[in-house]
């Protein structure tokens, strides 16, 4: 099993910006294989290569019974019509907030192995792809928030059990390249 320590609210890595991946190899592919198992053991619906504090621009996604992954995606949006409804984060755990998003996105990008791909997402795969690419773009859901919801998601933060507003950010070694593999 290559289950990972995700990495919390606080740590520096999840407010970098992700670096294109450029080499499609067996450390890619073994980066992929420990994001979905991560994010299966955890259960969620994704989970960004930066919350293992990997700096690559590749994500993992789990949702409606449709598990993959997509590397170097690019956004694109079909219409302007929104959803807005909860979301919560691998990295925040414990914190559900209403977001918007676009209720439609289309993500091109490659497989592990560098061949195109195109997801075409609505409803919950919509916002999980736009959450994952908010990630590589080292942006929380949080900063999607309206003033007054981002000061009640922040009070939910202080509160939980994992959060140490004392102390520094916790940096945990990853078994990856930081930013990149193999570098």
């Amino acid at each position: 099993m290559t289950v990972q320590p995700i990495r919390l609210f606080g740590d520096p890595v999840l407010r970098t910006p992700a670096d294109a991946v450029v080499d499609f190899d067996k450390e890619l592919r073994r980066l992929v294989r420990d994001l979905t198992e991560t994010m299966q053991d955890s259960g969620g619906a994704g989970l960004a290569a930066p919350q293992l504090g990997v700096g690559l621009r590749v994500f993992a996604f789990h949702v409606d019974e449709v598990l993959g992954h997509i590397v170097n995606p690019v956004l694109s949006f079909p219409d302007d019509e929104e959803q807005d409804g909860p979301e919560g984060c691998l990295s925040i755990p414990g914190v559900y907030v209403d977001t918007k998003r676009r209720q439609h996105v289309v993500a091109q990008g490659f497989t592990e192995n560098g061949d195109p791909l195109q997801l075409v997402g609505t409803g919950l795969m919509a916002r999980c792809v736009q959450h994952e690419t908010d990630h590589l773009d080292g942006v929380l859901f949080l900063d999607r928030l309206e003033t007054a919801a981002r000061k009640d998601a922040m009070k939910q933060i202080r509160a939980a059990e994992w959060y140490d507003a004392g102390a520094p950010p916790t940096v945990k070694t990853s078994p990856h390249g930081i930013f990149g593999l193999g570098r």
